[in-house]
């Protein structure tokens, strides 16, 4: 992996303030340049125009990356609805494992890779693991809440029913054995 961007060995003022300007996206690099240049005059070794060039194209491919993902999110919430529960667990899940990827992808292209590097990389496939795991879990826990509730109400149903039309204990007792009420 190459060095840290000059960028990245500022103090944490001057990069929130370059960041904050990326985010503003109001004015060119020259004029961040000069700024952070102009606020900042005792900076020993002040960010070059080339890294903040450099800083922003990163900045600027995970910020249209971000909104790809927002506006993705946003149809499948007018398609789908608000309360779309489990499918929601399993687009998290997926989000999760394509930025994970993505990183993977990222840090491949670069000619060396250090070990904090593949560390931070098999934290984020654990994470995006552990994501799928649970999505599956809280659908198979919602799955089977719903069963019990269907349960309670067909046991609920089948005691308010009245012996009359045909209707005797014994038709109750065999449609509780097949619905497995007990």
């Amino acid at each position: 992996m190459g060095r840290r961007s000059s960028i990245d060995r500022q103090p944490p003022e001057v990069k929130r303030h370059i960041e904050k300007r990326f985010r503003e996206g109001r004015m060119t690099i020259d004029e961040i340049n000069d700024e952070v240049r102009e606020m900042f005059p005792d900076l020993d070794s002040p960010p070059s125009r080339s890294a903040i060039g450099r800083k922003r194209k990163g900045f600027d491919e995970m910020a249209r990356s971000l909104r790809e993902i927002e506006a993705a999110s946003q149809a499948l919430v007018a398609e789908l609805g608000e309360d779309f529960d489990d499918k929601s667990g399993a687009l998290l899940a997926q989000a999760v494992t394509t930025l994970a990827t993505n990183a993977t992808f990222n840090s491949l292209e670069k000619d060396s890779v250090e070990i904090a590097d593949v560390l931070d990389l098999a934290r984020a496939a654990k994470y995006a693991q552990e994501t799928r795991s649970l999505s599956l879990k809280e659908r198979q826990a919602i799955a089977k809440e719903a069963r019990e509730r269907l349960l309670e109400e067909q046991k609920a149903a089948l005691a308010a029913m009245p012996n009359k039309g045909g209707v005797t204990e014994a038709t109750k007792q065999a449609i509780r054995e097949a619905l497995g009420i007990s």
